[in-house]
C-alpha cells in the first residue's frame, strides 16, 4: 500500500480504494443536482455558490483599492466609490463569510461526523440553499440597477430618508437571505441533538460539532432581529412611518441598537465555525488530542452567549450614556476570555505534538497569528479611551480584516484544503499549494498592517480621496492586495487540476482521526454509512493522553 509523505513524515493512508458509486456520480442529471436532499451535494452547491460571490466581492475591493493608490480621487467619483465599498461589504459578509462554513463544511461533515445518514431535515436544507440563491438574485439586480451606497451597516436616516439608491431591495435581500441562515442553523441543532450515532455522547463530539452547535444558537437567536430591523427600515423608507428618522419622530440610536444586536454576533456565525475547524487540524497534524478538550468545547458557547451582550461597544459615540460604555467595555473584555482560551489551548496541543507541515496546517498557523492579533486590537476598541480618537478610521478596517479575513477566510481555506480529498476523493499538489498559503499569509499581512498605521495616524474610511501623507502606505495595501489576490486565484487552478489528473487520496489521506475519515470512503458513499456507525472512544485519539498537563 502506497503511504502519502508531507514534509518528510510519513502519514498511513487506511485504505486507497475510491468507491466506484459515490455520492458525485451515483446520478449525474442537471436534476439531479438541483432537486437533490443529499446534504453533501448540498455544500457542494453551496461550495460553486459562495465561490462566485467570493469573486464578485474581491472584484469590488479591487476597483476601490486601484482608487486609493493616489490621493486626489481620481478614478472614481465619490458617489461610485460609496457603491462600491458598500457592494463589497454587502456581498461579503452576507453570501461569503457568513455561509461559508456552517453551509459549505457544516452540511458536508455535520452528519458524516455524528455518523448520521443526512440532516434532519434535508428538504429544508434544500429550501435554504434555494432561499440563499434568491437572495443573491436580489443582489445582482440591485447590482445590475446601479448598486447601493448606504454601508453594509445600513445607517438610517441615510438609508431611510437620503440615499438614492436600491435600499428597500438591499433590505429585502438581508431579510430573505437571514431565512436560509435561520432554517440551516435549526436543521444543524434538531441533527445534533437527535441523529448522533450510538456511543456518541456529548463529550465524543469532535469541536467542529460544538462550533456549530454554538452558531446556530445565534443563527436562531439572532438573526430575526435583523430581519425584522431592515423591515422596519423598509416600512419607514416605503410608507414614511417615523420609526429611525428623527424627522419623523423616530430614533436612529435604536436602529444601531437592534442592527449591533445581530451584527456582532454575526461576527462570531462567522468565525466560530472557523474555530471549529481549527480544533480538527491541529488535532490531526500535530497527532496529538486536543488540550483541554471540555475548555474549547464551552468556550463555544461562552462566546455564543456573552457575544449577545457586547453590541454597545459600537456606540460609544452615538450618545450613549457613559455608564452603559463602561458596562459594554466591561463585557468586551470578558468575550475576549474564551477565545483567549481557544488559542492556548490550540498552543498547548502542539506542545511536544508530531507536527506534519501540510498545507491544512500552514493555514491553521496563519490563523492562529492573525486572528491573535485581530482579536488583540479588538481589545483596543473595546475600550472608549481608544474607541473615541479610532472610531470610524482605518484602524477599524484593519482590526475587522485581520479578524474576518486573516481568521474566518484562512479557517475556511485551511477546512477546504483539509477536507478536499474527501470531498472528491483525490489529492492536490502540496507543495504549489503550501506556497500558496503562504503567499495568502504575506499578501494579507502587506495589504491590511498599513492600514492598522494609516488609521492610528487618523485617516478615516470611507473616503475616496485623502491626505498625500497617507499614500505610500495606501500604495502599499494596494500592492499586499494584488499579492493576496493571486493567493487567493491560483487554488481555483490546483483544485481543477486535482479533479482531472489528481492522485486518488483513498479514505484516510491525513491519518485523521473521526468517523469521516475512518469509516466513510472518499468520496463517501451517496448515504455515507453502509450500517450505523457505533462509537467506543472519544475523539481525537492519536495519543493515549495529552501531552501537556496541568
Amino acid at each position: 500500500m502506497e503511504h502519502i509523505v508531507v514534509d518528510g513524515a510519513e502519514i498511513p493512508p487506511r485504505d486507497h480504494s475510491r468507491p466506484e458509486i459515490n455520492y458525485l456520480n451515483w446520478k449525474q442529471t442537471v436534476a439531479s443536482w438541483l432537486l437533490s436532499v443529499d446534504h453533501k451535494r448540498i455544500g457542494i452547491m453551496y461550495l460553486i455558490s459562495i465561490s462566485i460571490f467570493f469573486l464578485v466581492g474581491g472584484a469590488f475591493a479591487t476597483i476601490f483599492r486601484i482608487e486609493l493608490l493616489t490621493p486626489e480621487g481620481d478614478f472614481l467619483q465619490a458617489d461610485t466609490y460609496n457603491k462600491f465599498f458598500t457592494l463589497h461589504g454587502v456581498v461579503m459578509i452576507f453570501f461569503f463569510l457568513i455561509p461559508s462554513i456552517p453551509a459549505v463544511l457544516g452540511n458536508f461533515l455535520i452528519p458524516l461526523q455524528i455518523g448520521a445518514k443526512d440532516v434532519a431535515f434535508p428538504k429544508l436544507n434544500l429550501a435554504s440553499w434555494y432561499i440563499f440563491m434568491c437572495g443573491g438574485t436580489l443582489g445582482v439586480i440591485i447590482i445590475v440597477l446601479g448598486g447601493l451606497d448606504t454601508g453594509w451597516t445600513f445607517y438610517t436616516p441615510l438609508s431611510t430618508s437620503y440615499a438614492n439608491t436600491h435600499v428597500f431591495l438591499a433590505a429585502m435581500l438581508v431579510f430573505i437571505t437571514g431565512f436560509s441562515s435561520i432554517l440551516t442553523g435549526l436543521n444543524f441543532i434538531v441533527t445534533i441533538h437527535k441523529m448522533r450515532a450510538p456511543g456518541l455522547t456529548w463529550f465524543r463530539l469532535p469541536l467542529f460539532i460544538w462550533a456549530h452547535y454554538a452558531t446556530s444558537v445565534i443563527q436562531i437567536l439572532g438573526t430575526p432581529v435583523l430581519a425584522i430591523t431592515v423591515f422596519l427600515a423598509g416600512v419607514e423608507r416605503i410608507w414614511g412611518v417615523g420609526i429611525f428618522d428623527p424627522a419623523l419622530g423616530g430614533d436612529p440610536v435604536l436602529f444601531q441598537h437592534m442592527f449591533w444586536f445581530y451584527s456582532h454576533p454575526a461576527v462570531y456565525i462567522m468565525i466560530l465555525p472557523g474555530m471549529g475547524v481549527i480544533s480538527e487540524i491541529i488535532a490531526c497534524f500535530s497527532r496529538n488530542r486536543v488540550f483541554g478538550y471540555e475548555f474549547i468545547a464551552f468556550s463555544s458557547v461562552a462566546i455564543a452567549i456573552i457575544g449577545f451582550l457586547v453590541w454597545g461597544h459600537h456606540m460609544y459615540v452615538s450618545g450613549q450614556a457613559m455608564y452603559s460604555n463602561l458596562v459594554f467595555s466591561l463585557l468586551t473584555m470578558l468575550v475576549a476570555v474564551p477565545s483567549a482560551i481557544k488559542i492556548f489551548n490550540w498552543t498547548a496541543t502542539l506542545y511536544k505534538g508530531n507536527v506534519v507541515w501540510a498545507t491544512p496546517m500552514i493555514y491553521a498557523i496563519g490563523f492562529i497569528g492573525l486572528f491573535a492579533i485581530g482579536g488583540g486590537t479588538g481589545l483596543f476598541l473595546g475600550s472608549t479611551g481608544m474607541d473615541v480618537p479610532l472610531h470610524d478610521t482605518y484602524f477599524v478596517v484593519a482590526h475587522f480584516h485581520y479578524v474576518m479575513v486573516g481568521g474566518m477566510t484562512m479557517a475556511y481555506l485551511s477546512g477546504l484544503h483539509f477536507y478536499w480529498p474527501k470531498i472528491t476523493g483525490k489529492m492536490y499538489p502540496q507543495t504549489i499549494a503550501s506556497l500558496c498559503a503562504i503567499l495568502v499569509f504575506v499578501g494579507f499581512n502587506c495589504t491590511f498592517f498599513p492600514q492598522f498605521l494609516v488609521g492610528w495616524l487618523g485617516m478615516p474610511r470611507r473616503y475616496h480621496s485623502y491626505h498625500p501623507d497617507f499614500q505610500v502606505l495606501n500604495v502599499l495595501s494596494t500592492a499586499g492586495a494584488s499579492v493576496l489576490g493571486l493567493g487567493f486565484v491560483i487554488p481555483v487552478f490546483y483544485f481543477g487540476w486535482s479533479l482531472l489528473y489528481g492522485k486518488d487520496a483513498g479514505s484516510n489521506p491525513w491519518g485523521a482521526r473521526g468517523l469521516e475519515w475512518e469509516v466513510c470512503t472518499s468520496p463517501p458513499d451517496a448515504h455515507n454509512f453502509h450500517e450505523t456507525p457505533v462509537v467506543t472512544k472519544g475523539a481525537y485519539a492519536y495519543t493515549g493522553e495529552e501531552t501537556l498537563s496541568v
